[in-house]
């Protein structure tokens, strides 16, 4: 039976999260479009996922990790990148504008609460301090994402 491994979709699932969420947080924040929040969500998820999916191919076969481990680790990365980025899209699609930030938000740390959990379990770690210290990193993230869109509008609005 086929499993896709928690290791193969840790990356790929933690940088979508956070990078969506801090996309439509700071883009919003800047004023942005629904069109150009949908825009950037798309680009993303085509064009930095294709790079990160590359790069961490490359550094597996720097390590190397056998080929089609490498090819399979490569490849869940680059669909659960897309598949979380694309539940940006739809996200951003039916809320409306003014529900946008706090939908966004509640659904990026859903979504980073069950991958850690997820880990956490399979590495046999403390479940609760796990997801706590992965959603405190993020909300600082998303601040900084927030605080410079709004910095953005500010200074060129």
């Amino acid at each position: 039976m086929f499993t896709i491994r928690p290791e193969w979709i840790s990356f790929g699932g933690t940088a979508a999260i956070v990078t969506s969420t801090g996309l439509i947080l700071g883009l919003e924040a800047a004023a942005g479009s629904r069109q150009t929040i949908v825009s950037a969500l798309l680009i993303v998820a085509l064009a930095d996922n294709l790079s990160d999916s590359l790069s961490v191919h490359i550094y597996q076969e720097a390590e190397r990790l056998e080929s089609r481990e490498a090819l399979l680790s490569t490849l869940a990365n680059f669909a659960t990148r897309l598949m979380v980025a694309l539940s940006f899209v739809l996200l951003v699609v039916v809320t409306p504008r003014d529900s946008m930030p706090v939908a966004a938000g509640a659904w990026g740390f859903i979504l980073l609460a069950l991958l850690t959990y997820r880990i956490a379990r399979a590495r046999g770690a403390p479940v609760g301090r796990e997801i706590a210290k992965h959603v405190m990193v993020a909300a600082i993230v998303l601040a900084i994402s927030r605080w410079l869109g709004a910095w953005i509008a500010g200074a060129f609005g």
